[in-house]
């Protein structure tokens, strides 16, 4: 089931337009051979099927947790949809998500849905620097829930500023698992597979041996 899933996950992105092949200037200054841009999910089809793979990368690697969270702000609508495909599985869960400022009327604060409560699973797109995890873990901390994990949708697999990958940081900082549905390996060996894609499968490979980094 894992490896199918992964393999349809990227035929999936790539049909959407959302995993594009080329050369795209990375944040760190290097020339990627791909593009993976999750905010082009952007109409009711595409974020229902994300959804449900997300909800496949939950089931396949055995989350226990007991509320979803959603950074803002592209975690807002992918909290959300994944609340659904799990409820569709016959697994209803709270979800809550964070505005970037509190609000001082109302019903006030920074949190909005289901009180941060509990074993509480992030969900966001990637990993880049980091930074929508730390902003997370610390609001799940104040609030005295625990944080069980982060789900996304494609892990790089390439180093930061060291030796380890923005995943790899993630779990040593927080001491919580990263998970995603697809990763660079499952990337490649999907272009393995494909005929006609030994251009890009030849960029990628290369690009992997340059800045990867093993998935341990």
């Amino acid at each position: 089931m894992a490896a199918s899933f992964r393999h349809e996950f990227i035929r999936f992105a790539i049909d959407t337009r959302v995993l594009l092949f080329g050369e795209f200037k990375t944040k760190a200054g290097r020339l990627s051979p791909y593009f993976f841009n999750a905010g082009l999910f952007c109409d009711g089809r595409s974020l229902r099927e994300l959804s449900r793979f997300y909800a496949k990368a939950i089931a396949a690697a055995d989350l226990q947790f007991d509320l979803l969270f959603g950074p803002a702000y592209k975690g807002i609508p992918l909290v959300a949809a994944v609340a659904v495909a799990l409820a569709e599985n016959g697994v209803n869960l709270p979800f809550s998500y964070n505005r970037k400022e509190a609000k001082d009327h109302g019903e006030g604060g920074s949190i909005v849905g289901a009180p941060l409560a509990g074993r509480t699973l992030i969900v966001d797109d990637v990993i880049s620097a980091g930074t929508s995890v730390r902003e997370s873990v610390n609001l799940i901390n104040a609030a005295r829930a625990t944080p069980a994990g982060v789900l996304i949708a494609l892990d790089r697999m390439e180093r930061g500023s060291g030796e380890l990958s923005a995943t790899q940081e993630v779990t040593q900082l927080y001491g919580i698992p990263v998970v995603s549905i697809a990763t660079l390996d499952d990337l490649v060996a999907f272009l393995e597979q494909e005929k006609g894609m030994a251009q890009q499968l030849e960029a990628v490979a290369a690009y992997r041996k340059q800045y990867g980094v093993n998935n341990g």
